[in-house]
Formats: structure tokens, sequence, C-alpha cells
């Protein structure tokens, strides 16, 4: 294949990336700024996949089973995170190319580093963010290289910066989790915005993973273990969070299933009270029927039970599962480790 080389200045792409985050741009000027940012993208491709190569050979000598992804940040991803974070250049942002290893615990998250922190490539490493000696406070843990592209054969992609991520499955289920309840709140969770009982949740979760996995807990979390647990059972019980995460993982699994086929988007429907979660599918050419059987839904629950409903469409889905190629939101993996931290 044709890999995609670089076509513009630096200068232009920060130009393209503060245009994309304009308000009232001109068309012709965001059309052109999209095509700059669509190259800039693409030409991390070719360093992207020499980086996720040589992952999966060192994952794959710690652990046999190491899942293995990559991906190219995703055009309203790389918005999101200039709206956040509105000093950043586009040019400079780490994560446009990025792969990502999930291996089964924290000894061979730390053996998959030291093999990249003791090889002698010429990609320079410029910087190591160590999630488990310092958690991130929305509870996020892993490990992540973020590395400089450099060839001495060809200069083509010479200062292009890769990201990678090394995570354990409980850490990885734990980021899946937020992704998953993220996309059916429509919140940016994942960004730590969005519903503050949730985002806490989340938090106090990390610690829980944290303490099992014998690493550094999270800021402003209790240290006491009963305390810890007090306050996790707290959130479960006030979010609900085994009844809807078992829901959300239901409506996944019947997104996969192929009589869902024809189905564009899927009206959920949970309620603790009668005990019953329910599930409707409806086609691209439904959504005015689908957003009415919403808001009728909506009215008739009753709220004070927890009860609630949510539309949600086969491209919010599809998005997370692209950020998920090898590991396709499977809530149960993060069900699991929360009913072991409340048994």
């Amino acid at each position: 294949m044709a890999w995609a080389v670089p076509q513009h200045t630096k200068g232009q792409v920060d130009r393209a990336g503060r245009t994309l985050v304009t308000t009232k741009v001109p068309l012709p000027d965001l059309l052109d700024a999209y095509s700059v940012i669509n190259n800039w993208r693409s030409s991390h491709s070719f360093p992207l996949n020499t980086f996720q190569v040589t992952l999966r050979n060192r994952a794959r000598q710690i652990d046999g089973d190491a899942l293995i992804a990559q991906r190219i940040k995703r055009l309203s991803s790389i918005e999101a995170k200039l709206v956040r974070f509105p000093k950043m250049n586009l040019s400079q942002m780490q994560d446009i190319g990025g792969c990502r290893s999930v291996v089964s615990n924290v000894a061979m998250v730390r053996a998959v580093v030291d093999l990249h922190r003791k090889s002698d490539v010429k990609h320079k490493l410029l910087r190591v963010d160590d999630y488990l000696t310092m958690p991130q406070p929305s509870g996020y843990r892993g490990v992540h290289l973020i590395y400089r592209y450099f060839s001495d054969r060809s200069e083509t992609y010479n200062g292009l910066q890769i990201e990678i991520q090394i995570r354990s499955v409980l850490q990885h289920a734990w980021a899946t989790a937020v992704e998953t309840v993220g996309t059916f709140l429509k919140q940016a969770l994942k960004s730590s915005q969005g519903h503050s009982d949730w985002l806490r949740f989340f938090t106090v979760m990390g610690s829980v993973l944290a303490a099992r996995e014998r690493t550094s807990l999270v800021a402003n979390t209790p240290t006491d273990r009963p305390a810890l647990l007090t306050e996790l059972r707290k959130w479960v019980r006030l979010l609900d969070v085994e009844r809807r995460l078992q829901a959300y993982g239901d409506a996944l699994r019947t997104l996969e299933d192929p009589s869902a086929s024809t189905a564009h988007y899927f009206l959920l429907s949970l309620d603790p009270k009668a005990d019953t979660t329910t599930i409707h599918g409806f086609a691209r050419g439904e959504l005015e029927y689908a957003t009415k059987q919403y808001l009728e839904l909506e009215r008739s629950l009753d709220a004070t039970t927890g009860a609630e409903a949510v539309l949600v469409s086969v491209e919010s889905i599809a998005a997370l599962k692209r950020a998920y190629p090898n590991y396709f939101l499977d809530t149960r993996a993060f069900l699991n480790a929360v009913q072991r931290a409340l048994a």
C-alpha cells in the first residue's frame, strides 16, 4: 500500500487546528482545514505501524495472550482535545497515532515497559507517563510511552510522535467501562466531563483496582480499605451501577446479533423497580419515530426509582468499537471486578 506522507508545514497544521475549533469559519476555510488535518493524521500511519509491530513482538515475549491494537485519532477526538487544551498546537499532539497493549497483570506491564526502555532503537523516547505510580485524578492507570520517530534512511516521517499505551486487563476493563457508560449517557466521562457522581464512582473504583493490583491509590480517595469500600458501595447503590452495566452490555450484545442488523438506533429502558430492561431497534429512516418514542418513554418512567431511557445510535457504538477493536466493550470484566470488591 502507498503510505501517506506529510504535505504541509507544522505552521500550516497548527493553523488548521485553530480553524477547526473556531466558530463561524467560512466553509471553504473549514474544508481546507479538514484537508490539512486529514493529511497530517494519515501521515502517522507508517510510523504507527512500525511501533505497533515492535510493541506486538515485545508484548508477546512477556504475555503470549497480549492484546494489541492501533488507531489514528478521530477528527472529533482531535477537536475535543484542542478545545480542552486551547494552548496546544495540533503539530505537537502526542497521540495522533497510538497503539496499545493489554497484558495480564501489572508485573507484565512493567516488563513490557522495560523492554522498550532498554532497547537501542533510534527513535527518541520523549517521555514516560507512569500512571501506575501516580494515577490520574480520574482513576485512569497504565503506562504511556511517547516517542518521536526517527529514520536515518528516510527523513519523510522524522519528528512525528507516536504514543504507546500499556495496560493490565483490569486497567483496560476500567477504561472500557468509562467509555461505555460515557457513550450511553452521552457525556465525555473519559475527559473527566459529565455527571459528577459517575466521575467519582470511577475515581473510587480506580483506587479499588489499584489496591487489588498493589499499586498507588488514586489521590483524594480513602486510603483505609473499609472506608474505600464503604464509599464504593454508596456509589454502586446510588447509581445502580450493576444493573446499568448489565443493561449496557446486553444492548451491545444485541448490536452484535445478526438479527439486529437492520436496526440503526436502539432505545433502552431500565426499570429497577420492575426488574426489567427492554431494548427496541429502529431503522435508519425511523429517527423521528424513535425520538418520539424516546420522549414518551422518558415521561412515563418513574425517575424516583432510578428508571431511565437511553437512545443510542449505531455510529456512537461504531466509534467505541474503533477505539477498542480487540476488546469490544466487554463490561463483564469490569462488572466482575466491582462485584468482587463488594463481596
